[in-house]
């Protein structure tokens, strides 16, 4: 005898339990992210507080009078503020292009470097700075900009070439990725002299040391664009974890979805690329973590992957600039050490939830 109530299976509580607590997950990731930008705007050589940051922040939007001196103003407003805002931002794009690459390519390994643009961002600024293609009208981060859209052409092109599948994509994207790191090593090699070559090679490895408040607006504005993209793209993105083929049934456009979500995402990884160097393990590892707590669905899935990407890379920057003072080391250094282990003890634990 039936009750006249339904039963709801134990997937479906699950959901229910997820999207409950997701106003609490944004809320506390927004506040661990302002807490976490104020406090490491603290940290450094000068003795600058929390309430030096808030004051400098008001004045500078008229809500205050200065109360600060221009040098201590300067350091947080020219020189920390825009590079840990920077880091956030950059945090944020890198696991949002992490979320819609493992999803579009099925692949859990799929990272924003996977299509080549990492590589081609660092060939188009070897080929300005070592080669001084351009004129000196380009400038480094134009270079790879330029580079890192050229490459994701050249992979679409050679996926297309190779019937257009999600894994001729992975695997033009390889090619294309290594190819272009050869090129770039063998320009470095053979046309720069060391304090270039020293210079080219740190900003490959990832590096926020010449931030400032035009790239953070640049990229703050295209994450914002894309975001908005990928968000509209949400339940196409779930769909398209049942292939494209289910996907396809349940009425999803799949060549144009891929084709807008992996444009967005590419150029998003550009942008950030052309900013900060190539910045590893970010957009492979952020995703997985975030899914242990949000589950699959891309609608919650996006907004907390960028909150955790933005709260990881404003640490993961301040350990960089402070660890070994006056030097500093590589941003992209200190992903892997972390990222490395970190990915592995998510495969371990998806392994035995399995």
């Amino acid at each position: 005898m039936t009750t006249g109530r339904a039963t709801r299976s134990p997937a479906a509580t699950a959901a229910g339990t997820v999207r409950s607590r997701l106003p609490a997950l944004l809320l506390g990731g927004c506040l661990v992210l302002l807490a976490s930008i104020a406090v490491a705007v603290t940290i450094g050589p000068a003795d600058i507080g929390v309430s030096d940051v808030w004051a400098t922040l008001l004045s500078r939007v008229g809500l205050a009078d200065p109360t600060l001196s221009v040098l201590r103003d300067g350091i947080i407003w020219d020189l920390r503020l825009p590079r840990t805002l920077l880091a956030a931002v950059c945090g944020a794009g890198l696991a949002v292009c992490g979320v819609v690459m493992q999803s579009l390519l099925r692949n859990p390994l799929a990272d924003p470097f996977v299509l080549g643009v990492s590589s081609g961002a660092s060939t188009g600024a070897v080929l300005v700075v070592v080669l001084g293609v351009g004129g000196g009208v380009l400038s480094m981060s134009g270079g790879a900009f330029l580079g890192a859209v050229a490459s994701f052409a050249l992979v679409l092109t050679l996926s297309h070439t190779l019937g257009g599948t999600t894994d001729r994509v992975v695997l033009s994207g390889v090619a294309v990725m290594q190819l272009l790191s050869a090129l770039t090593s063998f320009i470095v090699l053979t046309s720069a002299d060391a304090e270039t070559t020293r210079g080219v090679l740190f900003w490959l490895l990832g590096s926020l040391a010449n931030a400032g408040w035009s790239e953070v607006t640049a990229c703050a504005v295209v994450l914002a664009g894309t975001l908005v993209v990928c968000g509209g793209y949400a339940r196409s993105l779930d769909a398209f974890a049942f292939g494209e083929d289910a996907a396809a049934t349940l009425g999803v456009a799949v060549g144009r979805t891929r084709v807008v979500l992996m444009s967005v995402t590419a150029l998003l990884t550009a942008v950030l690329v052309s900013s900060v160097g190539a910045i590893g393990f970010v957009g492979l590892v952020l995703p997985h973590a975030a899914r242990l707590l949000t589950g699959p669905g891309h609608a919650r899935l996006l907004p907390v992957s960028a909150l955790a990407g933005a709260v990881l890379l404003v640490w993961v920057d301040t350990v960089a600039r402070t660890v070994l003072q006056p030097q500093e080391v590589p941003v992209g250094v200190v992903t892997a050490l972390i990222g490395v282990p970190a990915f592995v003890l998510i495969l371990y634990r998806s392994r035995g939830a399995q």
